[in-house]
């Protein structure tokens, strides 16, 4: 069902809309490529407005920025630039990048870069792009630089296929933190072997500060060839029982899983030591929830046979998920079943829910069926979106 079929009844509600074809046409036939960076200028104001009505991360902290790439399968070879992924699967393979906003369990969608199915995972040219989008679409004052000395601190987190050189060097450059998965390598398995006969490791920490049973760190900077990355990179490595059921790999020591990742942040910044760093890129792994988020919002499926038209999709499916998260940090900060609820569930609960909005005594109200079991909490939410933006 189309966006003008969903809203065409409710005009009293929603004002009037244009048709399902209208919208359609839109996309397809006057968005091209030249319009993207209009397209995230404006998504960039949205961010900065809403920042400043109540949905900014806490200034004087860490902003964590996860990178991530996804394939969108489709089924169709009439699509521009839909090739075969290096999953056997045939689409497009799009690279992400989110703000992590642990507080609603959710993240805000920076930057997107759609490209064809045969793009590699490791395209180093493709990360610097979309890092610059990203850091472009914060608020001035939240961005790195010589003339924003007291703008946050911002770590890039990525897997493996981030741990580039030219990757590393350009977030140096762009004076952001980096903290990189990297492949097990036969020096790595040497320096392991120097670990282990040194007794070199230390326990692992869960999220709440706990050790986690199983688990142990260690700092390999020394024993590796660290050369070409930036000054002050670190080779962090973590080494853990492999959880019952799970294949062994070739890489695995001593019945342990060894994973490790690179940093540039030095010691002392981090609380924990190399435990607290090791948990800080552990929960990278988050940024596959905000994927599968995202697919559910709409990136599960490219519509349009147009390339440029598919990549306005994927701003569109990028603003959704951005106004989700605003509308939960403003809205429905008191209330966790709302604020940290996955997108099914918001739908369901708040957005499918009709409701009209009227003026009495001048002033606007918002009617809704007092029986709905989230009324209270959608209208004192409505409330404050309402009185943050005024």
């Amino acid at each position: 069902m189309g966006v003008g079929q969903l809203w065409g009844d409710r005009e009293h509600a929603f004002g009037p809309v244009a048709s399902t074809t209208t919208l359609w046409r839109l996309v397809d036939e006057r968005i091209g490529a030249a319009r993207l960076p209009r397209i995230r200028a404006a998504r960039a104001h949205a961010r900065e407005r809403a920042w400043a009505a109540g949905a900014a991360p806490a200034h004087d902290g860490w902003l964590h920025i996860d990178v991530d790439a996804t394939i969108t399968v489709d089924h169709s070879d009439n699509k521009e630039n839909a090739a075969a992924t290096w999953k056997h699967t045939f689409g497009f393979h799009s690279l992400l990048m989110f703000l992590d906003r642990p507080d609603i369990a959710a993240g805000e969608a920076l930057a997107g870069l759609l490209r064809a199915g045969n793009a590699g995972s490791n395209t180093t040219a493709d990360h610097i792009a979309v890092l610059g989008q990203a850091l472009d679409s914060l608020p001035p004052q939240y961005r790195p630089g010589p003339d924003n000395p007291h703008a946050p601190q911002i770590l890039i987190r990525s897997d493996s296929a981030g741990a580039t050189h030219g990757f590393a060097a350009a977030c140096r450059h762009a004076r952001v933190g980096f903290s990189l998965g990297c492949a097990i390598d036969a020096g790595i398995r040497d320096a392991v072997d120097t670990l282990n006969t040194a007794d070199g490791w230390y326990p692992a920490m869960q999220a709440d500060g706990g050790i986690r049973d199983g688990a142990w760190v260690a700092e390999a900077t020394d024993l590796v060839d660290l050369s070409k990355w930036p000054a002050g990179t670190r080779l962090i490595l973590r080494k853990e029982r492999p959880h019952p059921g799970a294949q062994l790999r070739f890489t695995d020591a001593d019945g342990h899983r060894v994973t490790g990742f690179l940093t540039d942040t030095p010691n002392g910044v981090i609380a924990g030591q190399l435990a607290g760093l090791e948990l800080r890129h552990r929960q990278h792994a988050r940024v596959e929830d905000r994927i599968r988020q995202a697919k559910a919002t709409g990136l599960a499926n490219l519509p349009f046979n147009s390339f440029d038209a598919n990549a306005a999709w994927l701003e569109i499916i990028m603003a959704a998920t951005d106004l989700i998260a605003w509308t939960k940090l403003i809205g429905f900060t008191d209330n966790p079943d709302l604020a940290r609820c996955e997108i099914e569930t918001f739908r369901y609960r708040v957005l499918h829910i009709a409701a009209r909005i009227t003026r009495s005594a001048r002033q606007p109200r918002l009617r809704i069926d007092s029986t709905w079991r989230w009324a209270p909490a959608i209208a004192t939410a409505w409330t404050r979106i309402r009185t943050a933006f005024t």
